[in-house]
């Protein structure tokens, strides 16, 4: 039955003329029965008008506008030749139907104001025998009514189908819209991918030089402290490869991961752990936590995490062999505060490089971005008399 269905939708034309020819065959038995006591004259004169009304309902689909001029010279046709109402006429109430629910708004009108107008001119040309003026006006009333709601219900088919048009246009939006956001995720995704591995990168690779060299000038005179050297660039270097095998993981899609190649997200409880690193680097480095420590959002924790490391390896970098570097991360109620100073004195060049004193670099850039995805605000500048400071509050949500 679906396929039957199917088929009839996908031939619209061919249900049209099936009903044309049934019209025409109820038509043709209403001019035999009628027309009995007639001569050939009369006959004759209906059946143009028969075969044009049948030909409108066959083309109704097709070409709507064209039948709605054909059956409106039809009926002009019927007041002039004095072919009366007749069973064909239904073809009309078709056409008439089909121009309102599919034709333009200019075809729409001419078909309403020509159905109204239909049934005053039919009772002008054929009044009603021994019938009064208010009995004339309440027949003319009776013939105007299937026009009218042949007209509303082709109408209410056309908005209907406009606001299934709006509702599947407005899907085929949203859609468009989440594929676009999707893309914007992913983007921010892989931003975030390349901050995190600029981290990375830049502080355990620093912190690998540094201990390089320092092994180099010592292999000789202190073997132990190579050695010592050693390990922690090795140390540092596992690290490093795995924090960048948890990064870089997130970009293989539909691959298997092997069990044990992540680690979790550092946090502030890993900020000894990192100021150790630095210490051992070689730069001084004064910790101090302030307030009540409590659990805090990973987001805020990956954050300061991230900004303390980009400092100290910024300091490194750039603040010359006598720098030393303080660390302050203080839990407020609403809030923590993170403050991040050296007393270096750094080529200016330098520090413009990789986030510089004017606060254009990148590294401070990525600092800006993290704390304005967690909603908090920063401030970095040179101190006065040198060194750089940065400070940060981030704020904080209760944790769940």
């Amino acid at each position: 039955m679906q396929r039957f269905y199917d088929f009839l939708r996908r031939h619209p034309t061919g249900v049209d003329a099936f009903w044309a020819v049934v019209l025409l065959g109820v038509a043709g038995m209403g001019l035999v029965a009628g027309h009995m006591g007639d001569g050939f004259r009369e006959r004759l004169l209906d059946i143009p008008a028969v075969l044009a009304l049948g030909l409108a309902v066959a083309l109704r689909r097709r070409v709507p506008e064209r039948m709605l001029i054909l059956v409106a010279l039809v009926g002009l046709y019927q007041l002039v030749a004095d072919v009366r109402v007749q069973p064909a006429d239904f073809a009309m109430l078709v056409v008439i139907y089909t121009v309102a629910a599919e034709s333009p708004r200019w075809a729409s009108r001419f078909a309403l104001a020509g159905g109204l107008v239909a049934a005053p001119l039919s009772q002008l040309r054929w009044p009603t025998d021994q019938s009064s003026v208010a009995g004339s006006i309440l027949v003319t009333i009776f013939q105007m009514v299937p026009f009218a709601l042949a007209w509303v219900l082709g109408d209410s088919i056309r908005t209907r189908r406009a606001y299934w048009a709006q509702l599947e246009e407005r899907a085929a939006r949203l859609e468009k819209e989440r594929e676009a956001q999707s893309k914007v995720a992913v983007a921010a995704e892989r931003a975030r991918i390349a901050r995190e591995l600029h981290d990375v990168v830049a502080h355990n690779v620093s912190v690998m030089v540094v201990q390089a060299d320092g092994a180099a000038y010592v292999l000789d005179t202190a073997p132990e402290q190579a050695k010592k050297a050693l390990e922690t660039i090795s140390g540092t270097g596992r690290q490093a490869l795995a924090e960048m095998r948890r990064l870089l993981g997130v970009l293989r899609t539909g691959e298997h991961q092997e069990s044990g190649e992540y680690v979790p997200q550092p946090d502030v409880e890993q900020l000894d752990e990192l100021i150790e690193q630095v210490r051992v680097a070689g730069l001084p480095v004064d910790f101090k936590v302030e307030g009540t420590p409590r659990p805090l959002p990973s987001g805020v924790e990956l954050t300061a995490y991230r900004i303390v490391q980009e400092a100290l390896t910024n300091t490194r970098k750039h603040g010359g062999p006598e720098a030393g570097a303080s660390v302050r991360l203080v839990y407020f109620d609403d809030g923590l505060g993170l403050l991040v100073e050296d007393d270096g004195k750094g080529a200016p060049h330098e520090m413009y490089e990789d986030g510089g004193a004017d606060g254009r670099g990148h590294g401070l850039i990525g600092m800006r971005e993290r704390v304005g995805m967690v909603g908090g605000t920063l401030d970095a500048g040179p101190r006065p008399g040198g060194g750089f400071r940065i400070s940060a509050l981030l704020p904080l949500k209760p944790a769940h």
